[in-house]
């Protein structure tokens, strides 16, 4: 029984020229990146009342935390202003 011997190059060429026609999935859309400076919130002091002197100290520490977030946030804006008039 003879077989006839098939030339292999022409088909897997032909193969690779159709698997090209597939469509490809569509690209995800492009991320927004805002290059703006963070929207911060204003600085505040919580009311006080001290009745003794543990009162006064605790006010104290509450008032020099809230000193300290002020300044952090402040901060955060002056680093951000800066590094935009760099650009």
């Amino acid at each position: 029984m003879n077989t006839k011997t098939i030339n292999v190059g022409p088909v897997l060429s032909c193969l690779l020229l159709l698997s090209g026609c597939a469509s490809a999935p569509p690209l995800p859309a492009p991320v927004l990146i805002s290059n703006t400076c963070p929207i911060i919130t204003p600085c505040s002091l919580m009311p006080s009342h001290p009745r003794t002197n543990s009162d006064l100290e605790l006010d104290l520490e509450r008032t020099e935390g809230a000193w300290a977030l002020c300044a952090a946030k402040v901060d955060i804006i002056v680093d951000c202003q800066s590094r935009e008039t760099q650009l």
